[in-house]
């Protein structure tokens, strides 16, 4: 979905935009390593992504069952995330729509809200975003974060940057435990490949909720 020509572009889609248009339109081919591990027990349904990026997860949880509403700011990272799901011949099981998700959402009701490292130098309230998908979640259905809880050294954040731990990134979301049950709030570790093909291990935060 393109941005119609007379609305100003936000600070996020500019970043973005600037990034993406530089970039390759091939993407990993991959999942993320606690997608895969955590959502194939889950009976599929219909599912929402903030910040699909290139869309390798989109893909894959369309081939698994899921209907995906696949969200992000970069028109253009949509267009790479559409022909991915054109190669992989799940593009009828895919919505993919442009937001920056500071100002609009999606709207509709899913089984499933996952987001995964999703961030921005740009001004972005993280857990703002966080608790309107989680709003969006049907009872029986699941919201599930993966964020950094440690820094690459190939990242682009400040050397002295401290991640939040699990519990902590948890709280900030201040949701009411009347409504949604933690399953798996931890930080995992990870051997992560750099974009140099550089290796580190890394911690991954992973929140994990169940909607009563």
């Amino acid at each position: 979905m393109q941005n119609e020509s007379n609305i100003p572009r936000t600070a996020a889609e500019t970043f973005w935009e600037d990034i993406y248009q530089k970039a390759s339109s091939q993407s990993g081919g991959k999942p993320g390593e606690a997608l895969a591990r955590i959502v194939r027990d889950l009976t599929p349904g219909r599912a929402l992504e903030l910040g699909c990026a290139k869309g390798d997860d989109a893909v894959w949880l369309a081939k698994q069952g899921w209907f995906v509403t696949a969200v992000d700011v970069s028109p253009t990272v949509l267009g790479y995330a559409r022909e991915n799901a054109h190669r992989a011949g799940v593009v009828d099981s895919i919505s993919f729509e442009q937001h920056d998700l500071s100002q609009s959402a999606p709207h509709g009701v899913f089984d499933l809200a996952y987001a995964s490292f999703f961030y921005s130098p740009t001004p972005l309230v993280r857990a703002e975003v966080f608790r309107r998908a989680a709003d969006s979640v049907v009872s029986g259905g699941h919201l599930l974060i993966i964020d950094h809880g440690s820094r690459a050294p190939w990242s682009w954040t400040a050397k002295d940057t401290r991640y939040p731990t699990a519990d902590e990134a948890y709280a900030s979301l201040d949701l009411s435990p009347d409504t949604w049950r933690p399953t798996q709030v931890e930080g995992v570790e990870r051997l992560a490949t750099g974009p140099n093909g550089e290796q580190a291990t890394v911690i991954d935060t992973i929140i994990f909720l169940s909607r009563l």
